[in-house]
């Protein structure tokens, strides 16, 4: 068999439709199915024309190559075509009445003559009786099944020796047909199995019995609206119940007691391929293999859906009864005299298409990209499409399959994926904040810059000629005590104004370098602490370095320590905390306080803005810390809660400065 040619790609995917469940590659014993970017594709060199795929694909995404339309053009152009039905028929069509109707509406179509290929499997059945008398030392495995077949020569080449050299039934009653007919006859054959149709070139064309369903449909063929007829000879015998498990051993003649028969019977994806991988180890020396890809051909992918097995094989039991009570021995004997020296011989090729076995190292390498690091992370849990994680990476290295198809792998990445989506989404709000924040205070801050300018001179007026009347003045004079009021408030104005003008950055910085890890300590020890209190000074690096204004960075620290301590008057926990990110520092003062009201949020920097009581805050503390951190080209980000249900309350001070500010 030959699926390489495109014209014979008897199963492949129809992409609109595949929804990347991977049951495909699931179903497929011999893993046949690759997936690229994301879509399964069925690969012909490797197929086997189960139809495992097509049966077990719920979008119909898996279909097969169908061969309707040159069926009708070959009964149009010729009146000489036979019809070859496979026995599994009353399996399938249920609805017809009697199997003369049912021959009748396949005659209509225009088959000159209609066979039963159960007598190929009379024959066939013969064939192995001698095969396996004649060479008791051999162990063979049965070739009337083209999947499994193909599966030994493109999946087991070592074992095409095994291989029984016997045609299938179907083939078998092609030469029959040859022989009783015509040379020049063509040959369609009807049945369940995709695989059929790549079988052998002695049959014209191979259809399914749901093909033929399309067929009686399209033409509005029914039981009603045709002539009862009955097969054309040869008669079958025994070989109707060929197509369920244990038939052939039926046809024969053969018990399936395995403590007097060596034969062992094994139908279905699964059950298949473990007699053969047991049979290639030598575990099953001595006994011979029937093997059926399906689990019985009653179960082919060309049937319909619908219909359980066990009633499926009743329906064929009831038949080949029915069939043999009626059967004229004597003739059948005659009929198989006549054909039994017809050459049913068949030779197989092997053509290797098993996959490259990677290194352990190899393997090792894909476990690890799909995060499986030890054996614990091997969950084998067939989402893939795969039975072991192992095989996943092995069809990986061989191109079959992609990294994303191990679901608890691609599950994790998706989590950690939302979870840095998060972050960025929560930087991203923080950073929208911080910039709307900036440009209020930026606008602020040149409003500031111009009444501190305006300020400075009528202040320094009003220092100097106080001072002076204060000189002027004798010790005793009542004026001296207003002069101290007016001295007093004049510099107290001094310093709002100087406050002003560090919050429009209009000052300068001295660096130099300083152990940040000792003066956050310090800090600390630069306050008055109440009793009800308590301190703690954390820090991620044992070493830090970096180049502040340690006068106007002390004030930045001991205000906010300060105000974290005014909001905890029943007492509370501070705690100011040190982390080296590499080209920035970042200093975080935290308290457990009552938090800072949302609404408050985006007005704590604004210059005269405070939440204390009157005479005791002015309002520029804040923002005389914005102004020094951006003067070090810094950043300050604040959180605070002051709902209990959300967690504990208080608020915390991010101070992020770089190592080396540029000035």
């Amino acid at each position: 068999m030959n699926y390489i040619n495109l014209d014979d790609i008897l199963v492949y995917t129809v992409k609109d439709r595949c929804r990347v469940c991977y049951t495909c590659v699931r179903e497929c014993p011999v893993k046949a199915i690759k997936i690229i970017n994301g879509q399964a594709e069925v690969m012909p060199e490797r197929c086997i024309a189960c139809g495992n795929c097509v049966n077990m694909c719920s979008q119909g995404a898996k279909t097969f190559n169908k061969h309707l339309n040159k069926v009708d053009a070959l009964l149009r152009k010729d009146n000489n075509v036979i019809a070859a039905v496979a026995p599994s028929f009353p399996a399938e069509f249920t609805e017809i009445d009697t199997t003369g109707q049912f021959v009748g509406m396949i005659r209509k179509l225009g088959f000159s003559k209609v066979v039963e290929v159960s007598f190929g499997a009379d024959l066939v059945a013969d064939q192995y009786n001698e095969l396996l008398q004649k060479n008791s030392g051999v162990s063979y495995i049965s070739s009337d099944c083209p999947a499994v077949v193909a599966c030994i020569e493109k999946h087991h080449p070592d074992l095409v020796k095994n291989l029984a050299p016997i045609v299938s039934p179907m083939v078998a009653i092609g030469r029959v047909i040859k022989k009783k007919y015509s040379e020049d006859v063509n040959i369609v054959f009807i049945g369940p199995c995709i695989a059929k149709k790549g079988e052998s070139d002695e049959i014209d064309y191979s259809i399914t019995f749901t093909e033929l369903r399309q067929i009686f449909l399209s033409k509005g063929i029914t039981q009603d609206t045709v002539v009862h007829s009955e097969f054309d000879p040869p008669t079958s015998g025994k070989g109707s119940i060929f197509p369920v498990s244990h038939g052939l051993l039926n046809t024969m003649g053969l018990k399936s007691d395995v403590t007097e028969c060596d034969i062992i019977v094994a139908d279905g994806k699964k059950n298949f391929m473990d007699a053969l991988n047991e049979f290639e180890k030598g575990n099953l020396d001595g006994k011979h293999l029937n093997l059926l890809c399906c689990d019985g051909c009653i179960m082919g992918p060309g049937m319909s859906k619908n219909g359980s097995r066990l009633n499926r094989k009743n329906r064929i039991s009831d038949y080949a009864k029915n069939k043999l009570s009626k059967l004229d021995t004597k003739e059948w004997e005659e009929q198989i005299k006549e054909f039994e020296t017809l050459d049913f011989s068949r030779t197989f090729n092997p053509e290797d298409r098993r996959q490259y076995l990677p290194s352990e190292q190899e393997i090792t390498n894909a476990l690890k990209k799909i995060g499986k690091f030890d054996h614990m992370d091997h969950l084998n849990c067939k989402a893939c499409g795969y039975d072991t994680c192992r095989e996943h990476a092995i069809a990986i290295i061989n191109g079959f399959a992609e990294n994303e198809m191990c679901l608890p792998h691609s599950i994790e990445i998706m989590h950690q994926t939302i979870n840095n989506l998060n972050v960025t989404n929560d930087k991203l709000a923080t950073a929208r904040q911080a910039l709307k924040q900036s440009e209020k205070l930026a606008n602020m801050g040149q409003l500031s810059a111009g009444i501190a300018h305006e300020l400075n001179n009528p202040l320094g007026v009003i220092s100097m000629y106080s001072n002076i009347l204060k000189d002027e003045s004798k010790d005793g004079d009542p004026i001296r005590e207003d002069l101290d009021l007016i001295v007093e408030q004049a510099d107290r104005c001094k310093k709002i104004v100087g406050g002003l003008l560090n919050f429009a950055r209009k000052n300068q910085i001295v660096t130099t370098k300083t152990d940040i890890i000792e003066f956050c300590r310090r800090s600390l020890q630069s306050i008055v602490i109440p009793s009800n209190i308590t301190t703690k000074f954390i820090s991620k690096t044992e070493k830090l370095e970096a180049d502040i204004d340690k006068d106007q960075m002390m004030q930045v620290l001991t205000n906010l320590e300060k105000n974290g301590i005014d909001a905890m008057p029943d007492g509370g926990h501070l705690s100011i905390k040190v982390e080296d990110l590499v080209t920035v520092f970042e200093i975080t003062i935290s308290d457990e306080g009552c938090g800072i009201a949302e609404e408050n949020m985006d007005k704590i920097f604004t210059p005269f803005f405070t939440t204390k009581g009157i005479g005791k805050g002015t309002g520029m503390g804040l923002p005389l810390v914005y102004g020094i951190v951006k003067m070090h080209k810094g950043q300050i980000n604040v959180k605070s809660n002051t709902d209990k249900d959300l967690g504990p309350t208080g608020t915390s001070f991010a101070i992020r400065l770089p190592k080396k500010p540029i000035i």
